[in-house]
């Protein structure tokens, strides 16, 4: 082989007419659109501990995908390669938020359609989904889920805590009931009338209610 034969191979052709241009453009619509998402993530989250990291791995993964299908659309046999090296990829990151599984795909979503050069439908789907999980996701409910933990020392106790919780809330469900000799304990689910947790004062003051707590439940931390 010849120094004249390594110009005409046909993997320097593939790189001599590669569009820097197609590159830049596409790379930095991604860009944008992925710190969109990440900002989206980050306005809209409700979990129990926020992460940074995810938010901009987001980011990273709508120009990584762009990145991928901008090569595969250059080449029929290289996205037939492609195909069989992704699917050997196996993750082993727990997803311990619902919604962050949303954001993965439309992570990707966006990079696939961003490499296939479909720019309107990137940019306005992504702001269309954008402002959907804006309204959902921060949309606030008056029927919100407590959990109320109670201590009594008697049935007496038990009996006064559980006619004070009826009248003062709208909704409550017995989870669970403990009982030893040293006394009571109640797990109830309840939903407040309203923002008012006073009657939780009044419950703790009642002779034979040794403790009484409310706590927010949306399901995260506790079973």
């Amino acid at each position: 082989m010849t120094f004249n034969d390594i110009f005409k191979s046909s993997f320097l052709e593939k790189a001599v007419s590669f569009s820097a241009v197609d590159f830049i453009i596409a790379m930095a619509l991604a860009f944008a659109l992925g710190l969109f998402i990440f900002w989206i993530y980050k306005k809209t989250f409700n979990g129990v501990m926020y992460s940074a990291s995810f938010g901009v791995s987001l980011m990273a993964m709508t120009m990584i995908t762009t990145l991928v299908i901008l090569a595969v659309t250059s080449n029929v046999v290289l996205s037939l390669g492609m195909v069989g090296a992704l699917s050997i990829v196996r993750f082993r990151t727990a997803i311990k938020e619902p919604m962050d599984i949303a954001f993965l795909f439309w992570s990707i979503a966006v990079g696939i359609v961003l490499g296939a050069g479909l720019i309107p439908l990137a940019v306005f789907g992504s702001v269309f989904v954008g402002l959907i999980l804006w309204v959902f996701v921060n949309r606030k409910t008056s029927d919100h889920p407590y959990i109320m933990i109670i201590n009594c020392a008697d049935k007496e106790g038990e009996t006064k805590a559980l006619y004070k919780i009826k009248e003062s809330v709208k909704k409550q469900v017995l989870k669970s009931k403990t009982v030893s000799k040293t006394g009571i304990e109640m797990t109830l689910e309840v939903r407040l009338k309203g923002d008012d947790s006073g009657f939780v004062n009044e419950i703790s003051e009642i002779d034979g209610v040794d403790s009484a707590v409310l706590v927010s439940y949306n399901g995260d931390y506790m079973s």
